[in-house]
């Protein structure tokens, strides 16, 4: 498999961020790809899928956000929200030398990505929303937010594979033991006495905490609408997501009528992208993208 390089970048309030930067195969030139993760989770998400798009003669570049994964936490947990993250994403461009790319984000990635599309849309020129819309079902926000940042006690690797199984196995029922361990170590790290830990800032919950039930009735219309103005996107949906209900789907196909659409069988709340439907949508999608 197509390996990564170590790249890092400046945010405008002095963070250094990271993300893995997989070089593209020999070929034409095309656009580079932008990957940006869930709220709890990091780069290690696109582990599968980045590579092959890198194989397909695709840059592809999978960000840790701050508070995740090996970017700085930030001193002030009230800057772990979609704007800043989008500015965030911005002077990684502005440093990379990046003018337009084609975006890729899971849940929380696709609202950064509807966010540039409203500070900057002449940076995105195509889109892949990974069970995400501009609104969310309620019951699946109450859910996320009832384990993000919470404490949790994991002294072994089977201690964190049996976590993430618990808060994951409704979305992945097809998952056994190996794939829960692989889970494991995408979502920890090894804390300092050598227990596993999770890879993020507990903080970054902090504004969700704040923000308290208007949290829960996000409406970015305005912002998927000039999302999916003049540029493709696609919309992969997980059948038993809880986050991106069938209806908010359907009102966004409505919307967006040209916008490419698939739904991912016997899973949930996210696809991990290595599905091969989800295989079967994005790769015919990039190919029509410059």
């Amino acid at each position: 498999m197509t390996t990564y390089i170590d790249r890092r970048w400046t945010t405008a309030d002095g963070l250094s961020l990271y993300a893995r930067d997989y070089a593209a195969a020999a070929g034409p030139a095309k656009l580079p790809m932008i990957a940006i993760h869930g709220l709890t989770r990091n780069s290690a998400d696109f582990d599968h899928i980045a590579p092959l798009i890198a194989q397909s003669g695709r840059r592809l570049l999978a960000l840790d956000m701050r508070g995740r994964g090996r970017s700085d936490r930030a001193p002030d947990p009230m800057t772990y929200q979609p704007a800043t993250y989008a500015q965030d994403v911005l002077a990684l461009l502005n440093q990379s030398g990046i003018e337009r790319a084609v975006f890729m984000g899971t849940s929380m990635g696709g609202l950064i990505t509807m966010a540039l599309a409203a500070i900057r849309s002449e940076v995105i020129a195509a889109a892949i929303l990974n069970d995400i819309g501009p609104e969310v079902a309620k019951e699946g926000l109450m859910r996320i937010a009832a384990y993000s940042g919470q404490a949790v006690d994991t002294p072994t690797w089977a201690a964190a594979a049996a976590y993430v199984k618990g808060i994951n196995a409704v979305a992945f029922p097809h998952y056994g033991d190996k794939d829960w361990d692989a889970f494991a170590r995408r979502t920890f790290t090894t804390g300092t006495d050598g227990a596993p830990v999770l890879n993020y800032d507990p903080d970054i919950a902090v504004p969700i905490r704040a923000a308290g039930a208007k949290a829960l009735v996000p409406n970015l219309w305005p912002f998927f609408t000039r999302l999916a103005k003049d540029r493709p996107v696609l919309l992969v949906r997980g059948e038993t997501s809880d986050l991106l209900s069938p209806e908010i789907a359907a009102k966004m196909r409505k919307r967006a009528p040209k916008m490419d659409y698939v739904e991912v069988s016997g899973v949930g709340h996210a696809p991990m992208l290595d599905e091969a439907q989800a295989k079967a949508a994005i790769f015919p999608f990039l190919s029509e993208l410059p």
